[in-house]
């Protein structure tokens, strides 16, 4: 039989975050990668837009210019409304991560990204829109069908291995029989722009623990709420709602938005109309590993695809870019064994590593958002922990993901126990 013919030696399918990190880490290794996007770039992507610490590392790492010189707004840290107290935390100062958040638009965000793959030596096609896996006689995923272009041309791309970084809707992934899971935790955000000239160069990211109507009488509302600056006239305000709630599915999240923000001050421009920049969009929010297994039959699942977003604090950029340079470390070791039992062993070392890195940490999540769907229980922790600001560091650190794994203070200790104790998610 005659050897396949391959395109590339892996597929990456999806181009933001998540795709564009693992082509440019394979492209470095010198991986003959062909990423493939089914959109046009720029374009928009329902998200924060707030990139934390963890996040900035994993940009850092791909060689990009975080300066404000190159468009970005950097921020110093978290503040806290909620229970009548507004609390200022600076991101840590640790070894492992800078001490600065971002903010950028993900129109141009992910554009950016991508052209690192690119630079890297990536192959990158867009307006390729992958419908379905190619299978070997045995079942193993060897190149993917597509329609290319807005004729939806039939193409086919071979490779022998796939990585799905496809997003939050996980379509090849369930092309493979894997579905979400109902057992772990997800969300729902809904965003839009407004135009600020009082908040759009604030310095810290903002977070709303409790959301008040003007409309009921200052009626508590389900959910939490954020406020970022970008730092170009324009802020990103938005709301989530986890399902641990039981205002999820059955809410009404653009009037939720637009009844929180008419309670906010009239001079910061949020609960006037004219102000608005574009509509109100929503996403989901895939938590926890809520799609496993990360590995099967030659497809590696990357960031929000195999649920990656943190359950504490609904952060997903970060850790679709940390995946996808892992996925691309091990994707390097196996590629250079023979196809077989040999490449195999070393494949599993992804899902593996994944639970030693997050499992721990997620299950805690988990938890988390049990507690804090129950309003008593929020309303307690709001009441009695935010007054504590020792106590707060202490909230950052974990919600965050920041510590050091070594000769960290003692905070970073502890998480770093509670996570190793906890059961993989």
């Amino acid at each position: 039989m005659a050897p396949a013919v391959h395109d590339a030696d892996v597929i990456v399918i999806g181009a933001g975050p998540g795709g564009s990190a693992t082509a440019y880490h394979l492209a470095k290794h010198g991986v003959r990668v062909l990423l493939l996007e089914k959109t046009e770039f720029p374009r928009e992507k329902v998200c924060g837009d707030g990139l934390t610490p963890r996040a900035v590392r994993q940009l850092i790492r791909m060689g990009v210019d975080t300066s404000p010189e190159n468009g970005w707004l950097q921020n110093k840290g978290l503040r806290v409304i909620g229970g009548g107290v507004r609390l200022e935390l600076d991101w840590p100062d640790l070894a492992t991560f800078p001490n600065y958040g971002l903010t950028r638009a993900r129109m141009d965000f992910d554009d950016m990204l991508a052209q690192r793959a690119v630079a890297a030596g990536a192959q990158l096609r867009t307006g390729v829109n992958v419908v379905a896996p190619i299978f070997n006689d045995s079942g193993r995923v060897i190149g993917v069908e597509a329609e290319v272009g807005p004729g939806k041309e039939k193409a086919t791309f071979h490779a022998p291995l796939t990585v799905s970084a496809d997003g939050v809707s996980g379509r090849f992934a369930l092309t493979l029989g894997l579905a979400k899971r109902e057992d772990r935790p997800m969300g729902v955000a809904v965003r839009r722009y407004y135009k600020s000239p009082v908040k759009h160069d604030d310095d810290y990211l903002e977070s709303w623990l409790e959301l008040r109507s003007k409309e009921s009488g200052d009626k508590l509302l389900p959910g939490y709420g954020w406020i970022f600056g970008m730092g170009d006239g324009r802020v990103n305000v938005g709301l989530g709602v986890l399902n641990s709630s039981s205002a999820y599915g059955k809410t009404n999240y653009r009037k939720l938005l637009t009844d929180w923000l008419d309670n906010t001050p009239a001079d910061w421009g949020l609960n006037d109309e004219a102000n608005a920049d574009g509509p109100i969009l929503g996403a989901a929010l895939p938590m926890g590993f809520n799609r496993v297994p990360h590995y099967t039959r030659g497809v590696l699942l990357v960031g929000d695809s195999g649920g990656m977003v943190n359950p504490f604090n609904g952060e997903g950029i970060a850790y679709a870019m940390e995946s996808g340079e892992l996925a691309a470390e091990i994707l390097v070791q196996a590629l250079a064994r023979p196809a077989g039992p040999e490449r195999e062993r070393a494949l599993a070392a992804y899902p593996a590593e994944l639970k030693l890195r997050f499992g721990g940490y997620y299950r805690l999540g988990g938890i988390f958002v049990k507690l804090i769907g129950r309003p008593e229980i929020m309303g307690l922790a709001t009441k009695y922990g935010l007054p504590r600001p020792l106590l707060m560091r202490f909230v950052l650190k974990l919600l965050a993901n920041l510590t050091d794994p070594k000769d960290g203070d003692a905070i970073d200790r502890i998480i770093n126990a509670m996570t190793r104790v906890a059961p993989s998610a």
